[in-house]
């Protein structure tokens, strides 16, 4: 069995609202075993002995677009892999002011894209460096959605492509 991260993008914002425990059965409905919520943005940890992580993540997006009728995106990622996230966050986590985010996406040319704006970023206010189909972001407190960087990431055409996640939720995640 593998331990797996069901990252959702959306849900509890914008007014898709989804209960914990109806996510959880929901997972449980699908076969998936001990599943667990973790906070309430969107974060299932469940355990499978299948190791097609396309295959899953397209069964679970089908399921909650079933179940909850929404459009659903949804980024599975092994706990290792979650692991290596985290362990490689190239700034100081507990920088004073600031916010530690992991953006995801499984597509190297959306990750190429947000990295490129890299260049127009003002250092004070946020920086974001490449990783392992992460972007690492560090943002100013009370900037997030505010910054060159942070209006990027909301753009429409993004939605499927990618989920943002505090490093904090991560560790979350790994306890």
């Amino acid at each position: 069995m593998t331990r797996y991260a069901a990252l959702l993008r959306g849900i509890n914002v914008g007014g898709i609202n989804i209960k914990m425990a109806d996510l959880r059965s929901t997972f449980v409905d699908l076969g998936f075993e001990n599943v667990k919520t973790v906070l309430a943005s969107g974060n299932v940890l469940f355990d499978s002995d299948r190791d097609d992580v396309p295959a899953l993540k397209s069964e679970i997006e089908s399921g909650l677009r079933a179940e909850f009728h929404y459009e659903a995106w949804v980024f599975v990622l092994d706990l290792d892999t979650v692991r290596q996230i985290v362990d490689d966050y190239p700034f100081d986590p507990e920088r004073e002011g600031w916010h530690p985010y992991v953006l995801v996406t499984p597509e190297p040319e959306v990750l190429d894209t947000l990295l490129s704006i890299g260049d127009e970023l003002d250092p004070e206010v946020e920086r974001v460096r490449a990783g392992d189909g992460v972007l690492y972001w560090e943002v100013e407190r009370g900037m997030t959605l505010r910054s060159r960087f942070g209006k990027s990431t909301g753009a429409p055409k993004l939605k499927a492509f990618t989920t943002t996640r505090n490093l904090r939720t991560l560790h979350k995640l790994l306890k």
